[in-house]
């Protein structure tokens, strides 16, 4: 199976400079400590430079496609400048599309109102629900969850064999989970989805900002992100690949920007021609400031140099499976077993704790963020804990016995900008928590463990 791998004799990148890396916070035992983010699964920390980038233009802010004026031509090639950026950091191929959104979620469901009538889904119920969920108007098929890589390919092969074959296809799978983050294959999944005549799209929310993403290398047909986990705020996706589909489909958004053309009928309608383009589905006043940071990021990412930064994340998770290894109570979860590839993203359970207290306490005594739930991918949590929908207990008390189901998990995340202190400092509050217990007294406000006043 092919996996993403840094070269062995590269040497391992200092963490990258981020937004946040100076701030302090309270601490419930008294006192402050910087802030070790350890939620880069749920958005990573802005890159210093993308700051930079964004501060250095906004005083130029002007429309985009609209205007006649100085800003809005500035506007317009920076917005245009930064498609032509993404497009060759994913390694587009010459006719495919680069389509700016809000987020990975966007993308997706852009992508499942373009699909061609009759279109059969098939999807893993490991997906997140931004990929699991935007199918539902469609032929879905929902497939199991795979305990090995080769598992996943085969499971997949299976169910297109069965599928109408005359009819288009899509498959929709990951890059790296948001629970385990274990890596899947995505190249032979590829293989196997084109093989039967479908057609993949790839959820690089979390595979991106860790590892290069290239479609001709892949083979997949769609690539899905979000610029808030690639350490690029302002809440903008992307969408890129083939654009047959696409220009097929009724725009995503009806309005300005996505016309070409408007009249009004003898009848009293209006007739419309659509765009052929990326502007097809991009009606509105484009988010130009969360696209250049995209493209920011982009940049900042390939002259770091992917092999040093891959070689450094894989450092610091060995450094966190080793020392949550030291526990006896926690248990990492996961779907292909230890020696599986993965990126800076891990979840566990600890015997005898709720994990919403748990997460609570590692934040308001050691000033760490992690994230604790079920992570927006409730079927593969529940499939990784054994667990059946519950209702999660009062903070202050254990969610399960000694021996019994956990009903959530805990995950810390972490990646380019991460500083050796943090992971550190992490591994001992775990085993200080288990050891010793909670400093302080917990309670459940909202929905939320918080401390007690």
């Amino acid at each position: 199976m092919s996996v993403f791998t840094a070269a062995a004799d590269q040497s391992v990148c200092a963490p990258l400079p981020v937004l946040g890396r100076d701030v302090t916070v309270p601490l419930v035992t008294g006192g402050e400590v910087s802030y070790a983010a350890l939620d880069y699964a749920a958005s990573a920390p802005a890159l210093q430079r993308v700051w930079d980038d964004v501060a250095a233009y906004a005083p130029y802010y002007g429309s985009v496609h609209r205007g006649a004026g100085y800003l809005s031509q500035l506007s317009t090639d920076l917005f245009e400048n930064a498609r032509r950026t993404v497009a060759e950091f994913l390694g587009c191929r010459a006719d495919d599309q680069v389509i700016f959104s809000r987020s990975t979620t966007d993308s997706l469901n852009l992508l499942a109102r373009a699909l061609p009538a009759g279109c059969q889904v098939f999807v893993f119920e490991t997906e997140h629900h931004a990929s699991l969920l935007p199918w539902q108007d469609a032929h879905v098929t929902y497939l199991n969850a795979p305990r090995t890589p080769q598992q996943a390919v085969a499971t997949l092969e299976r169910a297109l064999a069965d599928r109408d074959p005359y009819g288009p296809a899509l498959v929709c799978v990951t890059g790296a989970s948001n629970v385990t983050g274990e890596l899947w294959p995505v190249r032979e999944l590829a293989a196997a989805a084109h093989a039967h005549g479908a057609r993949i799209v790839l959820d690089a929310a979390q595979l991106a900002p860790h590892h290069p993403v290239h479609i001709g290398d892949l083979d997949v047909d769609w690539v899905a992100f979000s610029g808030h986990k690639l350490y690029a705020p302002f809440g903008s996706g992307v969408l890129a690949g083939r654009a047959d589909w696409l220009r097929a489909a009724e725009p995503y958004l009806a309005g300005g920007g996505a016309s070409r053309k408007v009249t009004r009928r003898q009848d009293g309608g209006v007739d419309v021609e659509w765009h052929d383009s990326a502007a097809r589905h991009e009606a509105g006043s484009p988010n130009v400031i969360g696209a250049y940071s995209i493209a920011s990021a982009c940049k900042a990412l390939t002259e770091a140099g992917w092999d040093g930064l891959v070689a450094r994340e894989q450092q610091l998770i060995a450094r966190v499976r080793a020392g949550l290894a030291e526990v006896p109570a926690v248990r990492i979860l996961s779907l292909f077993g230890d020696d599986a590839p993965r990126v800076g993203v891990i979840s566990f359970v600890v015997e005898g704790w709720n994990s919403s207290h748990f997460a609570a306490a590692l934040s308001a005594e050691y000033g760490i963020g992690v994230r604790d739930g079920l992570f927006c991918a409730h079927p593969l949590v529940r499939t990784l804990l054994g667990s059946d929908p519950q209702t999660q207990g009062e903070c202050g008390a254990p969610e399960a016995a000694p021996g019994e189901k956990s009903l959530n998990a805990i995950r810390v995340s972490f990646g380019a900008g991460t500083p050796d202190e943090h992971v550190d400092r992490f591994v001992t509050a775990v085993r200080e928590l288990v050891t010793e217990g909670a400093k302080w007294q917990y309670r459940t406000e909202e929905g939320r463990c918080v401390p007690a006043v």
